[in-house]
Parts: C-alpha cells; structure tokens; sequence
C-alpha cells in the first residue's frame, strides 16, 4: 500500500462490526474508497474461535423492546438501534449471502454447517465483491484530525510506518490500552474496561473432587443480582450459564470487590428454605424412608447423588429418622441458600468480553457518529455495551456495524 494515500473511510479493527460497517458502506455507495486496518495477521479472529468454532452468530429474539433486555450494559441505547437492525435481519443478511442460520434450543442461532469458518468466509467474500480492501498486520500507532478536517493515521506496517488519511474513520477495535489511547487522544472519554462473562474461582469441601456434576435449575445470588438457569461445577469452582450470565450483570461490583464476594446458592431452583423444610420434614416421616441413610438417599431427585453426598456430610452416617429439627433446618439451608465464598475469576473459554469502553452518552445511536467530532464513528466491543452468553454480543456488533456503515456511505 502506497504511503500518504487518502481514502474515503478507514475502518480501524477487522472484526464483525468493522467487516460489516466496510460492507454496508460499500454496498450503498460503491464509489467510495473502503479500507480495513486489523492489527492481527488474520481478520475475524473472534468470529472463528465462538461457540467453541461453530460461531454463535445471534439469538432468536426478534422483538426489539425484549432483545434490549440481555444487556447489561447498553441495552437502553440499543433499543432504537435494534428498532432498525435487529437479529432478523441478521438472519436475512446471511441467509441473501448464502449462509443459512439455524437456531437451537436455547434460541442461540447458529450456520447450519456448524462451522464459523462459514461466517468468516461469508463475510470476507462479500468485502471483496464490494471492493473493500483489507490491510492485515496493520498497527495503528496514531490518530489526528488535520486542519481540513480529515483524519491522518500512523500505521506500523511491516516493519515501516505507513502515514494515511480519510475524511471518515471508524473505530472497530477490541477496545486494547492502544486504542483506548488513541480514543482519548481525540477527545472521547472511557469507561475503563472490567471483564465480562466469566467464571468463578470457588474453593469449598462442598463441591471438591465433582468436577463435571451439573445441575440444571439453579438460582444464584449475590448482593441484589438474581440468576437462574444450569450450572457447572469444575475443578476450580463453578461455571455453565447461570454463572457467566451472573458475572455479566456483576462485572463491575465484581471487579471494584477484586473477585471476592459471596455467593448465595439454591440448588433446588426457586424452593425457599421453609417450602424445603416442609419436604424434609415429609420425607423423615415416611415410613419407607425414616431407616435410610441420609447420604445415600436424596429427598430431591433434580440433585446428583455424588453432590447430594457432599451437601449432606455434617449429617454423618445418621438415618432420616435421626435428624433432629436443627438438623433438617441446617440442610434446608444449605439447600436454599448455601454460602459459598467467591475468590478470584477464571475466563470463559478463549472468548474474553469485557464492560468498559467508549461513554455512550457521546455517541449518536442513530449513526453511531461521535457526538463530539464530526466524521468519525465508533462499533462493536470498543462502546461500552455488552451482553449476556448466547449470541447478544455479536448481535450489537452486526447492528452498531450496520447503522455506521450506513451513515458513512451518506
């Protein structure tokens, strides 16, 4: 690439909402000049390493006012956005480009070939056909808008540094140190960045040694958050979806606590400590179940057997019949509401989303375009949006993408 040469858009950040803002623009004005800048050797790292390498590309919400609720950060600025571009026309989109989406039972849609490849490859085929040029290896070191209004670009490239200009600039990024520098630099303030949707560091006798045991109704608490879906138990503490989404709504408590809280756990969905106790105390009385062991006999069919063993040990080797009142009180307890202590957090597989970015109330929804300085718009990760596990933070990257890439081509 030529150094000095000017463009109509630059697009800082190869990922989902930079490819699909280059495509959108290009395809509404072919006459305009389109470059991606990615800072790695490939494009669309993300999109090939989700949903494990099959690409959650949305979810099968297709109400707006509903979708805006998965976000916890972001979801009342998106309202309008997804007003206009919402996972039904992600599915549309893919599926005019040859791409068929099918959704699975918890409503997070996936290619029908089960391979992200097919996402990525959509999505580069369709940069190419409207002409949008890809520059991999591309380290933007710096950012300035010169007297004329247009924007010049530092990019180290190849072990030279290229010097480039656009009249409009998109950033796309991860939302790295680099970047929120250089976001900064142009006058944009920033939600420092905390990770979001994670699991949890978890040491307890309780659940040593079950790595793999799952529950499927579970409801987490802590503080006043509340979730409720399946969940995990591994060899450092406790994950699967009511976790992370848990940790999606506390990632900012969470990270100004530096990991350490409590956790409130009810294995048994939403029974309360008395409506538990009331089967206990049942279950003591029957005549078929008063001479058998605790241990090796659960009141409760939705708990696995190796748990339920472990929930139970301050019982010791005693029979249903022995419990005293205080004792079934004390597993009702732990049933409904054990505590466990939260004490540090693990990552969710190689996909890593964080809260944090740039402070929405400086960007127009409508475009995506700065509040503050003209021409020059912001997608993806790098805004302060974020949602739950499921398909919801590719959705806001397709949309923010879209509504930019629309904008430029004006």
């Amino acid at each position: 690439m030529r150094d000095g040469s000017n463009w109509d858009v630059i697009i800082i950040g190869g990922g989902p909402a930079g490819f699909f803002a280059a495509i959108r623009c290009a395809e509404l004005n072919p006459k305009l000049s389109v470059l991606i800048l990615e800072k790695a050797s490939q494009t669309l790292g993300k999109v090939l390493i989700s949903g494990g390498g099959r690409c959650n590309v949305t979810h099968a919400c297709f109400d707006a006012a509903q979708l805006v609720n998965f976000y916890p950060r972001g979801g009342n600025e998106l309202r309008g956005a997804f007003a206009r571009f919402q996972p039904a026309d992600t599915v549309k989109w893919f599926e005019e480009r040859g791409v068929k989406l099918k959704a699975e039972a918890d409503n997070r849609m996936f290619p029908v070939t089960d391979s992200s490849e097919t996402i990525a490859g959509c999505l580069r085929e369709a940069a190419k056909n409207t002409g949008v040029r890809v520059l991999t290896g591309a380290n933007v070191l710096g950012v300035e808008k010169n007297s004329q209004g247009r924007f010049n670009l530092k990019v180290g490239n190849e072990s030279r540094d290229l010097h480039l200009q656009t009249k409009k600039l998109l950033i796309a990024t991860g939302g790295g140190a680099k970047s929120r520098e250089i976001i900064k630099s142009l006058g944009h303030s920033i939600v420092e960045p905390a990770p979001s949707l994670f699991t949890f560091n978890v040491k307890d006798k309780r659940i040593d040694g079950l790595a793999g045991v799952a529950v499927d109704d579970v409801t987490l608490k802590m503080d006043a958050l509340a979730q409720r879906g399946a969940m995990l138990i591994t060899h450092w503490g406790l994950s699967g979806p009511v976790v992370l989404r848990l940790s999606a709504w506390g990632a900012r408590a969470l990270f100004e606590k530096n990991y350490r809280a409590t956790l409130r756990v009810n294995w048994l969905g939403d029974s309360s400590i008395e409506k538990t106790l009331e089967v206990l105390t049942r279950n003591k009385e029957w005549k078929e179940n008063a001479r058998k062991k605790v241990a090796i006999n659960p009141a409760f069919s939705q708990i696995p057997l190796r748990l339920w063993k472990q929930l139970t040990d301050f019982a010791g080797d005693k029979n249903w019949a022995d419990l005293s009142k205080a004792d079934l009180r004390k597993l009702a307890e732990e049933l409904s509401a054990g505590e466990f202590a939260i004490q540090g957090k693990g990552q969710f597989k190689d996909e890593f989303v964080t809260c944090g970015g740039v402070n929405l109330r400086e960007v127009d929804f409508k475009t995506m375009q700065s509040r503050t300085i003209e021409n020059l718009f912001f997608a993806g990760e790098v805004l302060d949006i974020d949602g739950i596990t499921g398909g919801f933070n590719f959705q806001s990257a397709w949309t923010t993408g879209w509504l930019a890439g629309s904008a430029m081509a004006r």
